[in-house]
């Protein structure tokens, strides 16, 4: 019995620690970079043609462009992106850009809420972008679960930015 009352105090620790994440941790936040051998403007417009984002992120299958505004701020893609033969439609939005130097997307993707700040910068032909990337969720339970995947998510974006720099310097 005693046993029994031991392992019950530490579920109910687990279950009560985990379900206090969600109300301390408000949102997750992370910082990834990348370094690419070629000039901001290059990197810049390579990054900012909506076509060529399937080439480092691989399981986007489609975009397809709902507000295409000038100067981009405001603009709305959907996405259709293969999670493990699961489809999930993510909505994109540009809260910000500018020229060769920012730009900031929203992402909607069902439970999750994703703003990521993408920064250019350029020193002697190397331009250096980098993903200031914070999640939330409108769903408690995922709220509670997302600063446990913390470091996925730092690895899968970290792989997206490898990717985009191997894409650039190779065209």
């Amino acid at each position: 019995m005693k046993r029994i009352k031991i392992i019950l105090a530490i579920i109910s620790f687990i279950v009560v620690a985990f379900l206090l994440t969600g109300i301390i941790v408000k949102e997750t936040t992370y910082t990834v970079k990348v370094s690419v051998n070629k000039p901001v403007e290059e990197v810049f417009k390579t990054f900012n043609t909506s076509g060529n984002i399937k080439n480092w992120i691989p399981e986007i299958k489609s975009v397809e462009v709902v507000n295409d505004n000038p100067g981009k701020v405001g603009s709305i893609y959907k996405m259709t992106i293969d999670a493990n033969g699961e489809e999930i439609i993510t909505t994109e939005k540009v809260l910000d850009f500018v020229e060769n130097k920012k730009v900031t997307l929203f992402f909607d993707a069902e439970n999750m809420l994703k703003k990521d700040e993408y920064l250019f910068t350029e020193n002697n032909g190397i331009t250096t972008v980098t993903l200031n990337a914070s999640c939330q969720s409108d769903s408690y339970i995922m709220a509670c679960m997302f600063p446990l995947f913390k470091s996925t998510f730092v690895k899968q974006d970290q792989s997206y930015m490898d990717s985009f720099k191997a894409f650039v310097e190779k065209h």
